[in-house]
């Protein structure tokens, strides 16, 4: 009964911890990456799971041989030790099958590198530049203004925001567009990390690298620099507001016109009047 008592428990938290992954927000315990938003993040998922169950079996398969030698050829089933130093059958067979599985993993592996690595036409370009300790977001598509993202203090939280991970100024994207990310350094290198995108890249002083990243679902994503940059390095977060068309249009009017304060107040009313800032994917 205790048996069946366990086994009830931990489907149950299997369970739950499935559905929190699926809805992009972390839990205590959570199994498996996040769930994807973005073409990427869902091949990378993919990839990720096809590689869980493919070393899971072949971990069980020589599980299964070393017991099987231990009991096969142990000492008591063998009093004389057999003197076989050739088997042309099982050397070709542990040649060709480790190929076969390398050639396995390399066809998905390369799929998604080019997936990764092949730009799409973009609707339009942000540029991001990692400096000591905060980011700064260019649109240059829309009206080229600019302006610094730094860490939200403790105090500042409103319901719902994570500590560390929150900021004063987000960067807002449109659902379903295709953007094109160049990313910068301004004095050490950084690196530009969303999980639930898929993307880290890294953010050179003296170079441009580019990325790019297509969500197709609303919400608020969070990442971080991951690359060691001084000593405020854990607090440099990154925050993404995925909105409507309609949402990003107005947020753009007023980030050119009143700044980054006003618009991004506007944004926040109308994100949790659709319930948005509720549902957030607190994804890290």
């Amino acid at each position: 009964m205790r048996l069946l008592t366990g086994f009830a428990l931990a489907l149950t938290v299997l369970a739950v911890a499935a559905a929190s992954a699926a809805a992009g927000q972390p839990e205590p315990w959570q199994m498996n990456l996040p769930a994807g938003v973005t073409p990427v993040m869902e091949s990378v998922v993919g990839f990720h799971n096809f590689l869980l169950w493919l070393i899971a079996a072949i971990s069980l398969f020589v599980l299964v041989l070393l017991v099987y030698a231990l009991v096969r050829f142990s000492a008591r089933a063998n009093p004389e030790p057999s003197r076989t130093t050739h088997n042309s059958a099982v050397e070709i067979a542990w040649t060709v099958v480790p190929i076969l599985i390398l050639i396995a993993i390399a066809i998905p592996s390369f799929r998604l590198l080019y997936l990764q690595r092949d730009y799409p036409e973009a609707d339009f370009t942000i540029k991001a530049t990692g400096s000591q300790w905060f980011w700064t977001y260019e649109y240059p598509d829309h009206g080229d203004f600019a302006f610094d993202s730094l860490l939200k203090a403790e105090a500042e939280l409103e319901p719902g925001e994570p500590y560390l991970l929150a900021v004063d100024a987000p960067v807002v994207v449109p659902v379903d567009a295709t953007v094109s990310l160049i990313v910068t350094g301004n004095d050490v290198i950084h690196s530009w990390t969303v999980p639930a995108f898929g993307e880290k890249i890294d953010a050179v002083p003296g170079r441009l690298n580019e990325a790019w990243f297509r969500a197709e679902a609303e919400g608020v994503y969070y990442g971080s620099c991951v690359e060691l940059c001084g000593k405020d390095h854990a607090y440099m977060p990154i925050e993404v507001r995925v909105v409507s068309q309609a949402d990003f249009d107005a947020w753009v009017e007023t980030m050119a016109a009143q700044g980054p304060g006003p618009a991004n107040r506007m944004l926040t009313e109308r994100m949790r009047a659709r319930g948005l800032l509720a549902a957030s994917h607190n994804q890290f």
